[in-house]
């Protein structure tokens, strides 16, 4: 058995294709765990299951879902219980994020219902619903762990992207509370709020077009201010460092760490 004792244990990964999910995925695999990858994207998905397989062997399994959709997500809880006869680790990693200004006076990237709602309905809505049916499982089984995934920004705010970070706080105010609730009934719940990291194809040219002019700068302002932006060790912080984070505050390694979010920046703030 690895330090960790992950070996075998049933992980759900939301958003588990691609950018952060995918890396974290990949460090559950090699500690010999059950990786199910539950995700919007049919390709991604895929692909990342198939991979994890050819290289560690083991069992991993793809779940097409969209976390918004009640339906979707009890499918999803359905099929892996079928499949590996419980939950032990749920880690909400899945979101998005819509660069917009509260007032533009331009009117090119103002907020508006809709993508405020699409950003709540994944980061907000999907976090609760796959929490409760995996919770329901975990609470019957007096055992699991919640981890769910943060954001600096969500505890600083940020410029153009106050809909993420109010999604972000209210992620960190949803691991405060669920652990004082699921405590009590054997289930962890631990939060981590990653800072600036390294670039992935999550990081589109739209994303980075509508960031930039919230911001009233370039693109190419914008890369190079990931550089210069004050982080205290000196760099963004890579994927691989958030996937080895995770994997701790899952273990029973960190059975004593419960209701707080751990923010993994580097030691940058806007403080």
């Amino acid at each position: 058995m690895s330090w960790l004792g992950l070996e075998k244990k049933v992980i759900i990964v939301t958003g588990g294709g691609l950018g952060i999910g995918r890396a974290i995925c990949e460090a559950l695999a090699a500690e010999g765990a059950r990786v199910v990858i539950a995700d919007f994207n049919d390709e991604a998905g895929a692909k990342a299951v198939a991979e994890l397989k050819a290289k560690h062997g083991g069992d991993a399994l793809f779940v097409k879902t969209n976390i918004a959709v009640p339906a979707d997500v009890k499918a999803m809880v359905a099929k892996v219980v079928e499949t590996f006869g419980t939950v032990d680790i749920v880690v909400n990693n899945a979101g998005i994020n819509i660069p917009r200004l509260l007032v533009d006076p331009a009117g090119k990237e103002e907020m508006n219902e809709e993508s405020w709602d699409r950003v709540f309905d994944i980061n907000v809505k999907g976090m609760f619903l796959v929490s409760q049916e995996a919770g329901r499982v975990m609470v019957k089984n007096k055992k699991g762990v919640i981890l769910n995934m943060s954001s600096e920004s969500g505890q600083e705010g940020s410029e153009g992207q106050s809909a993420y970070a109010a999604s972000k706080a209210a992620n960190h105010n949803m691991t405060r509370s669920w652990a004082k609730e699921l405590g009590k009934h054997g289930v962890r719940v631990v939060g981590l709020a990653p800072g600036i990291l390294e670039a992935t194809a999550l990081r589109s040219e739209a994303y980075e077009k509508g960031l930039a002019y919230t911001r009233g700068i370039s693109v190419e302002q914008l890369r190079a201010g990931y550089e210069k932006v004050s982080i205290p060790i000196g760099r963004p912080g890579k994927l691989s460092e958030v996937a080895d984070t995770v994997a701790f505050l899952i273990s029973e390694r960190a059975s004593y760490i419960h209701g707080t979010t751990v923010n993994i920046s580097g030691g940058k703030s806007r403080g």
